[in-house]
């Protein structure tokens, strides 16, 4: 039984590598969880796409304010000197490069950083691309929240992507329930595995070449 990071323990992880005084827009779905692991003492400035800088952590329950909501509806705070204004400007914000970071969710990565996020081809699915390719090429770092392995054991991370692109070289590093990997120069650098999980097996599970890059190992 492989030991996996649960969906929080993510999102912990994620909020320990934003660095203080960063602007940053937290995507629709697990990457909001992030926002509840900032370290409160810590000056971060969450963006939302439908136009919302400064948002908090989620609501207390029966806190929640119908008309506070963040890109994915969900009931979000907003911190002392947070402000709120048309989704043109945020969308502006976006392109312009004012992000530092954003974190998506991806159902494929490929070894280059290309990122596959808002559909997977098939004639069932619903495109959902939201501001996702606007956030790829528009924030200064790209960071991907993902599982490991698809429902069918499949890595997503991959040596090209067969979904749809959502952007081309943008991911810089990938977050899953397994590993902490590093995108650079088409390689995939090996940052941190979970407890009990060795290279060998990681590298067994992801079908795409790693390097170990932990400090003090070997490749």
């Amino acid at each position: 039984m492989l030991n996996r990071l649960n969906r929080e323990q993510m999102a912990a992880r994620v909020a320990r590598d934003i660095p203080e005084g960063a602007y940053v827009n937290l995507g629709i779905g697990l990457p909001t969880r992030v926002a509840d692991y900032l370290p409160p003492e810590l000056d971060i400035f969450l963006h939302s796409e439908n136009g919302l800088l400064g948002m908090g952590p989620a609501p207390a329950p029966g806190q929640a304010d119908p008309d506070l909501i963040n890109a994915g509806k969900e009931p979000v705070t907003l911190l002392p000197g947070g402000c709120f204004f048309h989704h043109g400007d945020s969308f502006a914000m976006m392109r312009g490069g004012h992000l530092d970071i954003c974190v998506l969710g991806a159902f494929q990565v490929s070894r280059r950083g290309d990122l596959a996020n808002w559909h997977t081809g098939a004639p069932d699915a619903i495109p959902a691309v939201g501001g996702a390719m606007d956030l790829a090429i528009g924030a200064k770092q790209v960071f991907v929240m993902m599982e490991h392995l698809s429902k069918q054991g499949e890595c997503k991370l991959v040596e090209a992507c067969s979904y749809p692109l959502t952007g081309v070289g943008c991911v810089h590093r990938v977050y899953t329930d397994l590993a902490v990997i590093d995108i650079s120069d088409g390689a995939l650098l090996l940052r941190e595995c979970v407890p009990g999980l060795d290279f060998d097996e990681l590298q067994r599970l992801t079908q795409v070449r790693l390097t170990d890059a932990r400090q003090g190992e070997r490749p």
